[in-house]
Formats: C-alpha cells, structure tokens, sequence
C-alpha cells in the first residue's frame, strides 16, 4: 500500500497481531503455500502466500500491515495483478474503515468497508471468509458485501 494513501497517524507496527493474523490464516486456510515477513529483525508487514487466487489467478499473496493504535491494511495481489485491500487508517478520501475494491485496488476507487468490528482476530476472520466465499463462488463482487462481518 501506498504511504501517500495515508493522511494522520498509522503508528508503529503491532507485531503480535501480525502473528495472530498468520496464526489464522494457517488454521482457516488450506491454500497457504507460506508466511513471510518483509524483515526478520524488525518486521513491519506479514506477507501470506497462496497456492490459488481469484477467477484465473494461478497464485497470490496478501500483504498486511496492523499497528499498535488499531490501524490495518490487507493487500491482495495475484497472478494475474488483480488487486483489492481493506484498510483502516485515516485519509482524506473515505471513511477511516474502508475497501479499495479490484480489479487495481485504485485510492480513488475506495468505498465505505462492511466490516464494523476492529479486533484483531475479527477483522481477519471477516476478511478470510469474504475471500473464500469469493473463491468458491468465483464472484469478486462478494469481497466487501457481507453484513457485519464475520
């Protein structure tokens, strides 16, 4: 994600939820190939690789960032550079809790989120279960359309 998306304060990286993310995502997920950090020593982003992606992707990855203050962004990218992300952060551009939606994830693009929860666990269960309803329906339309998730 872009720091020029960004207006106001993100804070520092929380690397415990960045851990918990990649705890669940392991559990719920059966396509997780591997996790990564960008920096062993001193991580600031959780890379999650799959073995499968939406529509004809071969492949993909989400890219999450979460902060100590409750900050996030869930970047996902593909093989064939399909991009979405739901992030949190404040801006100039839509709400503090929004979605960028695909198929470039584009800031201009950026709608009001569906997912109203904020806790760590939560936001990635919604995020995980919006992703795999949209594998398995192959509609990426189903990305930011649940009520109230997870």
């Amino acid at each position: 994600m872009s720091g020029d998306d960004r207006a106001g304060e993100f804070g520092p990286i929380y690397l415990p939820a960045l851990q918990r993310i990649r705890d669940l995502w392991l559990e719920l997920e059966p396509l997780v190939d591997v996790t990564s950090y960008d920096d062993i020593v001193a991580p600031t982003e959780l890379h999650i690789s799959l073995s499968d992606g939406l529509s004809n992707a071969e492949s993909a990855r989400l890219d999450i960032q979460w902060s100590k203050q409750g900050m996030y962004s869930f970047h996902y990218v593909d093989s064939d550079n399909v991009n979405w992300r739901f992030d949190r952060h404040p801006n100039a551009h839509s709400p503090e809790i929004h979605f960028h939606p695909p198929p470039n994830a584009a800031t201009t693009t950026a709608e009001p989120s569906c997912i109203d929860v904020t806790e760590v666990s939560l936001v990635t269960r919604a995020i995980h279960a919006m992703w795999r309803a949209a594998y398995e329906d192959d509609d990426s339309a189903q990305l930011n359309s649940a009520s109230n998730p997870p």
